[in-house]
């Protein structure tokens, strides 16, 4: 295998596991161990401005459902349901192999009611959640970008950017949504916050994967059918 397949693989596995990074995080509430989520700004350099293409709505939905229900989504509950499973959390679940799918659909629940409230709230707001590649060179620039891009939208024909209130709500809409449908009652509203900013990282991991994993006609996912990169249109494109 050619070593640029090899690090491509890396990547999807590194994009996989920011989705898992909420089992370890019910795995610290298990044990009763918690600790400050540090949040650092960079100072992000103004990007380019190039012309905007907004999204059709057929282009938004179809993104959805693979967003929600597609092999990612599936991919990270079973990592994260492995995880779960072996660190026995919640503890009340067991380890069986019922046990384990109860986790799994668990986790994956979590991510379908995260990726259903995103979406549902840009239409609200009128907002574009998409994921735009930076215009920029250079790597720490790009990483900026993917960092920054988590939580901001575009809005308009024009596609200004602005602070995205869907994308920061979303991730604990999930963890709540778990805690308070199907977790055991122990679980309160801080064990959701806390799973929620792991879910919150995830989602950032995920955007720093689509900004540095090559997905054009001929990597390695589009092979495997998985070069779904949020369907952003390229600049001046025609939807």
């Amino acid at each position: 295998m050619k070593t640029r397949e090899i690090v491509l693989i890396l990547l999807a596995i590194g994009d996989l596991a920011g989705i898992s990074t909420r089992a370890s995080a019910q795995a610290l509430i298990d044990s009763e161990n918690s600790f400050g989520t540090v949040v650092s700004s960079t100072g992000a350099q103004p990007l380019p401005d190039l012309r905007y293409t907004r999204p059709t709505e057929k282009i938004k939905l179809q993104n959805y459902f693979f967003d929600a229900f597609g092999p990612y989504p599936a991919a990270g509950a079973a990592i994260a349901a492995g995880i779960n499973q072996y660190q026995a959390s919640p503890p009340e679940w067991g380890q069986s192999a019922e046990s384990y799918g109860e986790r799994f659909g668990s986790n994956f629940a979590i991510e379908a009611v995260s990726t259903t409230t995103r979406y549902a709230l840009a239409k609200v707001f009128h907002e574009d959640t998409l994921y735009y590649r930076c215009a920029c060179r250079g790597a720490f620039p790009r990483l900026g970008h993917a960092v920054f891009s988590s939580l901001v939208s575009r809005r308009g024909e024009d596609g200004h950017r602005v602070f995205s209130v869907p994308a920061l709500v979303a991730p604990y809409a999930g963890t709540m949504t778990a805690v308070y449908g199907w977790y055991p009652g122990r679980y309160n509203a801080s064990d959701a916050f806390r799973m929620g900013n792991y879910n919150l990282l995830g989602y950032i991991g995920g955007n720093i994967a689509l900004e540095f994993l090559y997905s054009g006609p001929h990597s390695l996912l589009s092979r495997w059918h998985l070069n779904n990169r949020h369907g952003a249109p390229a600049p001046g494109a025609t939807p």
